[in-house]
């Protein structure tokens, strides 16, 4: 198995990240419109969690981005964080690393004071569902706070 890494993103990583994020919407067949497609973030991530009991994490394989996710709250609710932008490029899935940056996530969601994580995904998203289900997200009747991302409507959130 080839060498990865999980860390924080640097400003170098904006361009990959909005690249990975894109290409996986694109791939799955999703909707530009209400999706993390169109989030003005994408275009400078780094800053975008460069705030108090925020962070995106990168997977690195080979110097490359092929992945990533990162921790947000929801709105004004101090204690519920949201798990933001999880993708990956298909060279990354299937090898556990998913399950890994999860945790990742969850860790840091703890340490930042969070009790749950929320998170929204697409119903045709089977794998990520899966995945979610697996770590112990529990799924919800509607939305939490104002993401933007009308076009995601599964909703889950899981207590830390």
């Amino acid at each position: 198995m080839s060498h990865f890494e999980i860390r924080e993103i640097q400003t170098k990583d904006n361009q990959q990240v909005a690249e990975v994020i894109r290409t996986v919407l694109i791939g799955a067949g999703a909707p530009k419109v209400g999706t993390a497609y169109e989030d003005k973030a994408l275009e400078d991530m780094f800053e975008a969690y460069n705030k108090p009991k925020s962070t995106y994490f990168v997977l690195v394989e080979h110097n490359r981005v092929i992945g990533g996710a990162g921790i947000g709250p929801v709105d004004d609710a101090l204690e519920v964080c949201e798990l933001q932008k999880m993708y990956f490029l298909d060279e990354a899935r299937g090898r556990g690393l998913g399950k890994t940056m999860m945790d990742t996530c969850l860790q840091k969601a703890k340490d930042f004071g969070y009790t749950r994580c929320y998170l929204e995904t697409l119903p045709f998203m089977t794998s990520a569902k899966h995945l979610y289900e697996k770590v112990g997200f529990e799924y919800l009747d509607g939305p939490m706070g104002e993401t933007g991302h009308y076009s995601c409507n599964v909703w889950m959130i899981k207590e830390l």
